[in-house]
């Protein structure tokens, strides 16, 4: 049976996918149809793989969607996560399996029954950072229960950033993934477990409040909290963990910078300012009260920040010409804060044709075995190939793309709303993952009682 392979969305993270989709095409003579806003970018991407076909595809358009999809047996969404929901209702409609590496909404949640009782498959959070990081937590965590181990603690990590070579500005950072999410990262209120207490961190607090993590061969790296760490906590059977911690990695030094935007108010995301005329400078100033000083002096005496740090802090924000009278040359006569700090950076965070990228995650598992007090740490780092098959398009691509052929092979007897939790998802994906290079190296540590 040639099976019929639909994939919606051909952004930034879709390159090593539709690659893999392409070689497992002609291996399993599977027909696989590639469907995007922009047919010309489909194209584009497509071009190396004359067995794929390329469509236009529009989620406004819900005839010509349902249509696209009907004809197909799985769907891969990588279009916004606020789309997925409605391909899910046509996937019900139509009676079609689909797959997304974002994490479930409440509403994609809501079709859980009927999904089950039509016998469909809707995995989602199966890419990266939801994805290969439940894998991977799973595996282990199955692994300590296995040998009667009890699991006290455990704290993931996980950072989209610039491989050391290619690490060319201050802010040691680039954009590998939407720049948007980026900016607005870490709005509301980020909540986790440590010691037996529930802490909860505001987002004027969120880049101040930072764990530090040593990551073998690649040196330290911030850690800050992710929005709800508790949200895994019943689906990982951790409810007795006296410490449950997800965050995102960046490299030393960025958060601090970081904060500055937070503190200043330029992540706001819904005041609209004029931005006729505007300068890079007018735009900071815009954040800081007036006074009979140089900009800078302003700047640092506003945020309060340390002799020993205003070098470091200065050097990035001059990167981003936040103190020159450059005219900013905004698109539109008016804008959001986060919006202009955004087409700022990807100016100036902009990932080059030679660059590469790199994906940091580290797991760390604290248990009791025997009596004995144990520690695992977990750490997974992937270099991208070039500035198109990036680690995180190979590190969100490969797992949707495995679990497609799983699906496809009727390897997957759970039907309804999944996520890539039990061992049959978790192993065949994770074996699968090390023919790509993507291999977590583990390290066991007996703790002194």
């Amino acid at each position: 049976m040639n099976h019929k392979i639909l994939l919606l969305g051909a952004g930034r993270s879709a390159s090593t996918l539709i690659k893999y989709l392409a070689e497992n095409a002609k291996k399993y003579k599977w027909q696989v149809s590639v469907a995007d806003k922009q047919k010309v970018l489909v194209q584009e991407k497509i071009k190396p793989y004359p067995n794929l076909k390329a469509f236009a595809f529009d989620m406004q358009n819900s005839q010509e969607a349902e249509k696209l999809i009907a004809t197909n047996d799985v769907i891969i969404s990588l279009l916004p996560p606020v789309l997925h929901a409605s391909v899910a209702r046509i996937c019900l409609k139509k009676r079609k399996h689909l797959l997304t590496a974002s994490y479930v909404s409440a509403e994609m949640l809501s079709l859980h029954q009927e999904a089950q009782e039509k016998g469909l498959i809707f995995l989602n959070e199966i890419g990266l950072d939801p994805g290969i990081d439940h894998l991977s937590a799973m595996q282990i965590l199955d692994n300590i229960r296995a040998k009667k181990g009890k699991i006290i603690g455990f704290k993931s990590f996980t950072g989209g950033l610039i491989a050391p070579e290619y690490d060319t500005n201050p802010w040691q950072y680039k954009f590998t993934w939407n720049p948007q999410n980026v900016v607005l990262a870490g709005q509301g209120v980020a909540k986790y477990l440590e010691n037996g207490q529930i802490k909860y961190i505001p987002y004027q607090q969120l880049f101040k409040r930072i764990e530090i993590c040593k990551v073998e061969g690649y040196g330290i790296f911030e850690g800050y909290a992710n929005r709800d760490s508790l949200s895994y906590q019943q689906a990982y059977g951790l409810q007795k963990v006296q410490t449950l911690l997800r965050g995102t990695l960046r490299k030393q030094g960025f958060c601090r910078a970081w904060d500055c935007f937070v503190q200043l108010g330029m992540t706001d995301n819904q005041t609209l300012l004029p931005t006729k005329n505007l300068t890079y400078a007018q735009f900071l100033a815009t954040f800081l009260p007036s006074r009979n000083a140089s900009l800078q002096t302003t700047f640092l005496e506003t945020l309060q920040i340390p002799e020993n740090q205003e070098q470091e802090i200065l050097e990035k924000f001059e990167f981003l010409e936040l103190f020159s009278q450059k005219p900013l040359e905004y698109p539109h006569k008016e804008a959001t804060p986060a919006q202009i700090l955004q087409f700022i950076l990807e100016q100036k965070w902009r990932l080059e044709p030679q660059d590469k990228d790199m994906i940091v995650m580290q797991h760390i598992f604290d248990f009791e075995q025997a009596k004995i007090q144990k520690q695992i740490v977990s750490e997974l780092v992937v270099i991208g190939e070039n500035s198109l098959h990036t680690a995180m398009a190979k590190t969100v691509g490969l797992p949707l793309g495995i679990a497609c052929k799983l699906v496809v092979e009727g390897k997957i007897s759970e039907r309804g709303v999944l996520l890539p939790l039990s061992k049959e998802i978790y192993e065949p994906i994770l074996q699968e993952l090390t023919e790509f290079g993507i291999r977590f190296q583990e390290k066991v540590i007996e703790k002194q009682n």
